[in-house]
Order: C-alpha cells, then sequence, then structure tokens
C-alpha cells in the first residue's frame, strides 16, 4: 500500500476525533455478537450525545466519530442533551468491550467505507492509543452521576436500539466477506505527522 493513501485514510479517520456517548439496555445474547476487530455497519441514523456522565443502562456506546453532524445548531432540545448524529449505513470498527460487574462498554471506531479492507485485519499505536483511554473512560464515568438530560422518554426511545444489529442478534453486515488487504500492523509515525487537530495532534484533545 502506499503511504499516499495510508495516510489518506487515517487522516479521515482520526483528524478531528471526538468521542460521544450511547446507553442502552441489551440482552447478553445482542453483547455476545460484537468482537474485537469486527466491522459492523448501521443502516439506520445513530443518535449519541457528547455528554459523557454516568451509566444509565447496561451497556455503553462509546464511539469515536470525526463526522458526526452537531443538532444543538439547529435545536433547542439536542442542545441540552448534546445531540450527534451520524448518517445513515455507517460503518464502525469494534474496537474494545469491557465489562464491570453489570455494566458493558462496546468502543467503536466510526471508518470511513473506502477504509474497510485496510482496517479489518490491521491494528495501529493509534488504535492502542484510544484504546487505552476509552478504558480509562469507562472507570472514571461507571459510577457518576446520571445525566437527566438523557434519561427522558424520547431520548430512551432514540437509543434503545442496539447499534449495527438487529433486536434478533442478526448483524446487518457480514464482514467476512471484506477483502483483506496484507496489512497486519500500521506504525503510529507514518500518520501521526499529518493528522492535528486546529494544529494541536488528536491524541491531546482528550
Amino acid at each position: 500500500m502506499k503511504n499516499a493513501r495510508l495516510k489518506a485514510i487515517y487522516n479521515e479517520t482520526f483528524s478531528g476525533l471526538k468521542l460521544f456517548y450511547r446507553d442502552t439496555n441489551l440482552t447478553e445474547d445482542i453483547i455476545s455478537n460484537y468482537k474485537v476487530g469486527q466491522i459492523i455497519q448501521e443502516k439506520g441514523f445513530t443518535d449519541m450525545t457528547s455528554m459523557g456522565g454516568g451509566i444509565s443502562e447496561n451497556t455503553r456506546y462509546l464511539i469515536a466519530s470525526a463526522h458526526a453532524k452537531d443538532l444543538s445548531k439547529f435545536n433547542l432540545d439536542s442542545a441540552k442533551n448534546g445531540h450527534f448524529l451520524l448518517d445513515t449505513i455507517a460503518y464502525f470498527k469494534v474496537l474494545d468491550i469491557q465489562k464491570i460487574n453489570n455494566k458493558t462498554q462496546v468502543f467503536l471506531l466510526n471508518i470511513p467505507d473506502n477504509s474497510l479492507t485496510l482496517l479489518k485485519n490491521s491494528t495501529s499505536n493509534l488504535e492502542e492509543e484510544i484504546i487505552e483511554k476509552a478504558r480509562k473512560k469507562f472507570n472514571d464515568k461507571i459510577n457518576l452521576p446520571l445525566i437527566p438530560e438523557l434519561l427522558t422518554e424520547n431520548w430512551k426511545e432514540r437509543t434503545k436500539s442496539p447499534i449495527g444489529i438487529d433486536e434478533n442478534g442478526k448483524m446487518f453486515f457480514d464482514d467476512s466477506k471484506i477483502k483483506t488487504e496484507d496489512l497486519k500492523r500500521i506504525e503510529i509515525d507514518i500518520a501521526r505527522k499529518t493528522i492535528e487537530v486546529n494544529k494541536k495532534p488528536w491524541w491531546k484533545i482528550w
């Protein structure tokens, strides 16, 4: 793979990366369908919040994305609950699954659709760094107070569905059909030099 394409994909994925939260109740059967390294596809819109308080349900999706739309610019209610949205047919890589007592965190990286063959069977120091930060977020927030704006019936209705899977446990996307590239590990120095957020490296914004 040429470095130019690699840098372009990593820049699109990681430049401007921010964390978002989505809590819901899932059965253990649904949760067990997620595997680290898996590529999933969500067919519908993905509603999530920038407000990271305590975990209100048994499962938290922690979503890292550089492409979420801030709906607070258009709606006062969205400003109250930190509402962000990803468009339909969004792809994610499952980076990590962590469980503490009866709470599970599924860490998803929102990835562009032109990166599937690259990211399916490869890992990078970039991913390892944000996984470490995500685990710390989970530990830090698991016992925090809940945010009232995220406990409304309207918000719960928006976020009750699992991501990338139907309520019967069937994945929307079969990632076993992805033709993978012959690249198992990507060193961070290839991409880090080109990834900046407001002239600050992305890894300093979390």
